[in-house]
């Protein structure tokens, strides 16, 4: 919340309800890499990970933040 952009506080204004744990959202490999230095790092789905970002992201830390859909 105190960094990017706050995905849990929902904005009717907006037509937005908010993220609550468990939902999926795309992340772009900079952001999960910023979050992870920041020991912040959301779950990653890895079928759903493009390969192009292992050139931002080392696999094994994807690996351990990997879960099923």
């Amino acid at each position: 919340k105190l960094a990017g952009n706050d995905l849990s506080t929902p904005m009717p204004e907006h037509g937005f309800s908010g993220l609550k744990p468990g939902d999926r959202w795309c992340l772009c490999a900079a952001r999960w890499q910023e979050a992870y230095q920041n020991n912040m790092a959301p779950h990653v789905v890895l079928e759903s990970t493009h390969q192009r970002a292992l050139e931002i992201v080392a696999l094994d830390a994807l690996r351990a933040f990997a879960v099923d859909p």
